[in-house]
């Protein structure tokens, strides 16, 4: 049991008559309005729930109380007199510690005017007082479901990388791994290309499972050293398409889908699996496989030992000129990496 914190009264429900949704009732409520009368009523109402509740008057201190608290949800009245509830919610939801959880609106009003409030502030919900009992109900109900299907969601992402790690450890020769610097360069190169935080992170997710699909081909052919059969490069042409289902569930993650699927495409259309050709290829799959081909050239492979910087760039600007590549990205990423080695 938590124990209240300073500005909270915490409402032990164990004994309450009514609990319904049973597989939520562990779950955590703020409510925060500096009308007590208002404030009791909707702490009631949570309790025949089931519900932990707890309770704000809005006290200055209330922001650090949710970030050490960590409700599952809050329920929030916009008017908390001298402080806003739609800048609380915002500055709520902007905090990286705070940002996942539910927001409920509470107004006495019901105009286009606060519509648009509550969107800006980036709160979940709007409710009008007086709460109706099985509006409440349902709303608590879908948002705490939805955050608990998303924390779901990022254990399923450590799960993944976990996967991932481990597969690459098992089968590759190189000391230390080559994942990191993936990961570091891609970071960088999109830096370096000014893409925005968004793309960037983007990015980074795929250097970590852009090749999770090869879980699904056997180790003899992923680590032989001889040229590979038809029958055997078409085997692992198929990773791309597996890792991509593999992804697909991540519902916050769909611009990495993109990425995953097209990273072995080629400026000619050559590549696979959908054989896109120049722009048809999205952009960010462009700049990481770019990314992909110059950490395989400058690793340790069981096939082969690691190229320097400058030969790596060389094969590059070969394959550039077949028409594999896209020549003005290839181009930047070369002064990138130029301006890289001198650096070091």
């Amino acid at each position: 049991m938590l124990e209240p914190l300073s500005g909270f009264s915490l409402f032990n429900t164990t004994n309450s008559p009514i609990v319904n949704h049973s597989e939520l009732a562990s779950a955590k409520i703020l409510v925060i309005d500096d009308r007590p009368l208002s404030r009791m009523t909707v702490v009631d109402l949570l309790q025949l729930e089931g519900y932990e509740v707890l309770e704000s008057d809005g006290e200055p201190q209330v922001l650090e109380s949710v970030i050490n608290t960590q409700p599952d949800l809050v329920l929030l009245d916009v008017m908390l007199g001298e402080i806003d509830g739609f800048a609380l919610c915002q500055k709520i939801k902007q905090d990286i510690r705070t940002q996942d959880i539910p927001i409920v609106l509470m107004t006495v009003g019901d105009c286009r005017e606060y519509r648009l409030k509550v969107t800006q502030a980036g709160a979940d919900e709007l409710l009008t007082k007086p709460i109706d009992r099985l509006e409440l109900s349902k709303r608590v109900k879908t948002l705490i479901t939805q955050k608990q299907l998303n924390e779901g969601l990022n254990q399923t992402e450590q799960v993944l990388f976990t996967i991932a790690k481990v597969l690459e450890e098992s089968r590759s020769s190189e000391r230390g791994g080559s994942g990191v610097r993936g990961v570091c360069l891609v970071k960088a190169f999109g830096e370096y290309l000014r893409l925005t935080p968004e793309a960037i992170n983007n990015l980074v997710f795929a250097a970590h499972l852009h090749d999770i699909g090869t879980i699904a081909i056997p180790d003899a052919v992923m680590l032989k050293k001889g040229e590979l059969t038809p029958d055997e490069t078409e085997v692992v042409r198929q990773h791309v398409l597996i890792g991509e289902n593999i992804c697909r569930p991540l519902r916050n993650r769909k611009e990495v889908l993109p990425i995953i699927r097209h990273h072995h495409e080629k400026w000619d259309g050559t590549g696979y699996p959908d054989g896109l050709s120049g722009e048809q290829i999205p952009y960010l799959a462009q700049i990481f496989q770019i990314i992909d081909i110059y950490d395989a050239l400058t690793s340790d492979r069981p096939h082969k030992q690691a190229y320097s910087p400058e030969e790596a760039l060389a094969i590059i600007a070969e394959e550039t000129q077949k028409g594999w590549r896209n020549p003005q990205l290839v181009a930047e990423f070369t002064k990138f990496i130029e301006i890289l080695v001198k650096n070091k």
